[in-house]
């Protein structure tokens, strides 16, 4: 079936400049994400370029060879940089504009400017280069990307194989051929014009797609996380402890809940300062972070009070690891020597069972027990109970 190039071309055009006000749109009102904004400018520069390529035989040939094919180069370039930004590299004002530079150097030869062969396989060696920039992006920064990026990757790599072959196959469009739509060269075209309009949708698609992801990962870990400690808040503590203690209870493993409480906060921060105390929850979560497993979890549930849960630990394991919570914090001298001290009420599964709000009303209890003897201690419900008994 013969294809009326013009009109894939009249149509590649207001694709690509619908795509690039969505896309525009899209980074104005809702993100604010700059890889929005380049992938955007990349479409509006891929709509003029079209555009202009589109004026040959006009008389203006200077237009449509030079001209158009520039801002289509730069146009890929920023294809790149959107890329690389999203990754989180800074853009490259050389490697946006090189592509152009190459291309205006190579226009200066007559024997090359005269050549459309030459012309076809510059261009698409170029923009092959692009598309192999950007798909490197994405993969070299895959292991940090906590999103889907397989499918921009997959498509990227589509669009850049398809210049790849074309720079080995095709020998460009004679005019005749592009006004009747016949010809290898007019089918060729014209499945370059779909794959261009294909790829430019779906790559802002999934683009927004993994800017949205991005940003909901964002906002979720925000939700979950203590902004001055930067470890888990009281919500984040209580959805990891739950889970670890139901497969805990499906394999019959014991775990312990570590209840700590800075001891004299108030009288801390009344003596030093607010921000000498928020130095004191920060430097106690740090404690932590070195003391526990990368398995344990814990978080700051209240004011002064932070828990953890040790998996598969008995009660001698969990008052070794509160033992060693404890002497760390109060070797520290960030305030001066002994003032910083905690106290820690430590139960277990074992006697407590599985149930968590249990855990904590128990280890609470077993840390006031804590403080009734002096503070700066490790006190276990069960040797709680023992004491009240003999007593």
């Amino acid at each position: 079936m013969a294809l009326h190039i013009p009109t894939l071309l009249v149509v590649s055009v207001f694709v690509f400049l619908l795509m690039g006000l969505l896309t525009l749109h899209a980074w104005y009102r809702e993100t604010r994400e700059r890889p929005l904004a380049y992938l955007g400018c990349m479409m509006l520069l891929a709509a003029l370029g079209m555009l202009l390529v589109s004026w040959r035989g006009k008389g203006v040939d200077f237009i449509p060879i030079v001209i158009g094919n520039v801002i289509l180069l730069l146009s890929a370039g920023l294809n790149w940089t959107a890329m690389r930004v999203f990754v989180g590299r800074a853009p490259s004002v050389p490697g946006i504009v090189g592509g152009a530079i190459i291309w205006l150097t190579l226009c200066l030869i007559p024997a090359f400017y005269n050549a459309m062969p030459a012309r076809v396989v510059a261009y698409s060696l170029l923009a092959f280069g692009y598309g192999l920039l950007t798909a490197m992006e994405l993969w070299r920064s895959r292991k940090s990307l906590d999103v889907a990026y397989t499918p921009a990757l997959l498509l990227t790599l589509w669009h850049t194989a398809f210049y790849g072959i074309r720079s080995l196959i095709d020998e460009g469009l004679p005019l005749d051929q592009s006004r009747s739509g016949v010809g290898d060269g007019a089918h060729f075209f014209s499945f370059m014009l779909f794959e261009s309009m294909l790829y430019v949708i779906g790559i802002a698609y999934m683009t927004l797609a993994m800017v949205k992801e991005r940003a909901e990962r964002k906002f979720k870990a925000a939700a979950l996380t203590d902004p001055l400690t930067g470890i888990g808040n009281r919500r984040a503590f209580l959805q990891q402890a739950e889970q670890l203690l139901t497969l805990g209870k499906r394999r019959t493993e014991t775990a312990a809940l570590l209840l700590c409480d800075l001891d004299h906060f108030k009288r801390l921060n009344d003596t030093f300062g607010h921000p000498a105390g928020d130095q004191a929850l920060i430097a106690f979560s740090r404690v932590m972070s070195n003391q526990l497993r990368k398995g344990d979890a814990f978080g700051r549930i209240g004011g002064e009070e932070f828990a953890c849960l040790l998996t598969g630990a008995d009660e001698q394991v969990a008052v070794q690891v509160a033992e060693r919570i404890r002497e760390a914090f109060s070797e520290l001298t960030i305030l001066g020597a002994g003032v910083l001290s905690v106290s820690i009420g430590v139960v277990t599964t074992r006697e407590s069972g599985y149930e968590l709000s249990r855990l904590l009303s128990e280890a609470d209890e077993a840390l006031y027990g804590a403080k009734d003897r002096g503070r700066n201690r490790v006190q276990t419900l069960r040797k709680l109970y023992l004491s009240l008994t003999d007593s």
